[in-house]
């Protein structure tokens, strides 16, 4: 069952991605779709901010992945990998690219935000979030939060 979402500003994204870090865990991977200018790198500051990681959180477009360590000043009790999938679109085989990445040796330890990745990157983990985000022509954002497998929609109950 899908969780949506309406978020007017830019910091209202962010202020939701701090409020969805409270139910990841090590071993989560979340999977950001949508346009362009959506939301998904605010999204995941805001996620970035709510698990107390190292580093400006800024999209991995040309670098691909980051791995953002948790700050123990912070509260940071697990760390972060980004990755952008977008330019992978365009190779020959972005699967192969994918595991070049070598995101499945961290995916137990982190939690795993990948952009773009829709069709690339599940089979990673029995379970994932699919967080659709869409905006606007006033800016509001749009987010559905889609549970696939494992416990995603008890967590995403708690919310609210």
């Amino acid at each position: 069952m899908s969780h949506v979402v309406k978020l007017p500003t830019v910091e209202d994204t962010r202020d939701f991605g701090r409020r969805l870090a409270g139910l990841l865990r090590a071993g989560d991977l979340v999977l950001l779709t949508g346009p362009l200018g959506a939301g998904k790198t605010a999204l995941t500051q805001g996620i970035g901010a709510g698990l107390g990681v190292l580093g400006d959180i800024t999209s991995p477009t040309f670098v691909i992945a980051r791995v953002h360590r948790p700050d123990p000043a912070r509260g940071g009790r697990v760390a972060m990998v980004h990755a952008d999938a977008y330019r992978l679109g365009d190779a020959t085989d972005p699967r192969a690219e994918i595991d070049d990445l070598d995101l499945d040796a961290s995916v137990d330890d982190s939690v795993t935000v990948v952009e773009w990745g829709e069709g690339l990157v599940e089979q990673l983990v029995d379970a994932h979030l699919r967080v659709r985000i869409d905006r606007r022509d006033d800016d509001t954002r749009i987010v559905e939060l889609d549970p696939i497998g494992g416990d995603w929609a008890r967590r995403l109950a708690d919310l609210g």
